[in-house]
């Protein structure tokens, strides 16, 4: 069974108009399985090369040969982080032939594949960051309770059996750490894996890298390297702090969430929403839940949080055509906002401030103040952005 993701037109409006598009993000998203759907599309001869089998490895042994045969073709390159050595090459190939929808490239290291292809793709590639499934990609068919524990990577939350899902995520991070993380020179499979262990109970707080140095034995600098590693590996999200033009003390250092709410699950230990709704971090996985799939939804907009050192936040502030939306997420179904909160309205003077919360339906609070589900907090924003 395909499911239709969100990101479709947008990446098909980019393969019409560039020579070269990426979609990139993190490993078992369901990157190659949207590629493959996506070639059905285009009435045009397409080669797909998977870098990680050795048999598609081997036909790059002569990569500008191989290519070169290829002219009038789509030609998707899957893991393309495992040969960078071919930007240069994508490059005059595409000069050489003109026009667009030459390459479809996928790839999950965001860090050394941006540099890479910047470098020599200026003005030819297009980047198209795919996320484990949106909530409103399946939520016919799977409960947001079954979302908020087993997450939105493809194999997890397709599992019917819960204990299945909660091994496919364990073992998805023991790949990560015993082999991903080869790729990377200088880091620690056991410090890595208590680094992720404690920013899943972190999630939704300040970063406070001396914090994890200090817990980990390690210095600042490194754990800082360690988080970066995370990000760039789409593992987990820094969300920067809003700083209004206004004289009261902001907290300025970012705040830490992981990217899926059921790899946060699996760190912890929880494996059923019964364990869930009685965890201390119920919270901060709404609240997760809630920004990744904003982000995910409207990838284009801005997000920043805002929080005074008096006590006045809100979770998540979106800029959208130079007004301000406030996001505060509530995991109850009688949410109440904040002394806090107010402060922070006051503040920041959102043009509306949304209560996201698990209710069949919204309601108004007040003016300018309404509770809402995720759905509709979707659609505020895209009656906002137009």
């Amino acid at each position: 069974m395909y499911i239709q993701r969100k990101l479709e037109k947008d990446i098909l409006r980019g393969m019409n108009n560039n020579p070269v598009t990426a979609i990139i993000g993190p490993r078992q998203c369901g990157k190659s399985t949207l590629a493959k759907h996506l070639i059905k599309s285009f009435q045009k001869e397409s080669v797909y090369l998977d870098l990680e089998r050795p048999s598609d490895l081997q036909k790059l042994e002569n990569a500008e040969w191989f290519l070169s045969n290829q002219n009038g073709k789509l030609i998707c390159l899957d893991e393309i982080q495992r040969k960078p050595e071919l930007f240069p090459l994508i490059r005059a190939l595409v000069d050489e032939w003109g026009g667009n929808t030459h390459f479809l490239i996928l790839g999950s290291a965001s860090r050394d594949l941006i540099k890479q292809s910047s470098e020599s793709l200026a003005g030819r590639i297009t980047y198209k960051n795919l996320s484990p499934f949106l909530y409103t990609e399946v939520s016919e068919f799977i409960t947001i309770e079954e979302y908020l524990v087993k997450g939105g990577f493809p194999r997890s939350l397709l599992f019917k059996d819960e204990k299945d899902s909660f091994e496919w995520r364990e073992d998805f991070i023991n790949t990560f750490l015993e082999r991903d993380l080869l790729f990377w020179s200088g880091f620690s499979t056991q410090t890595m894996r208590k680094l992720w262990q404690m920013i899943a109970y972190l999630n939704g707080q300040i970063m406070n890298y001396n914090l994890l140095a200090n817990s980990l034995n390690i210095s600042p600098p490194t754990a800082k390297n360690y988080v970066e590693l995370l990000s760039s590996t789409f593992m987990l999200k820094l969300l920067p702090p809003f700083i209004p033009n206004i004289r009261k003390r902001l907290v300025k250092s970012p705040k830490i969430y992981l990217s899926d709410n059921g790899i946060a699950n699996a760190l912890i230990g929880i494996a059923n929403f019964t364990q869930l709704a009685g965890h201390p971090t119920l919270g901060a996985i709404w609240e997760s839940f809630v920004l990744n799939n904003l982000m995910g939804y409207f990838p284009k907009l801005k997000y920043y949080f805002y929080r005074t050192s008096h006590g006045a936040e809100i979770d998540i502030v979106i800029e959208i055509n130079s007004k301000i939306l406030a996001v505060e997420c509530k995991a109850g179904t009688s949410p109440v906002l904040s002394k806090g909160n107010y402060s922070a309205i006051s503040d920041i003077k959102p043009e509306v401030t949304l209560i996201v919360s698990p209710v069949q339906s919204g309601w108004p609070v007040s003016q300018g103040i309404q509770v809402a589900t995720l759905v509709e907090s979707i659609e505020k924003i895209s009656d906002m952005i137009q």
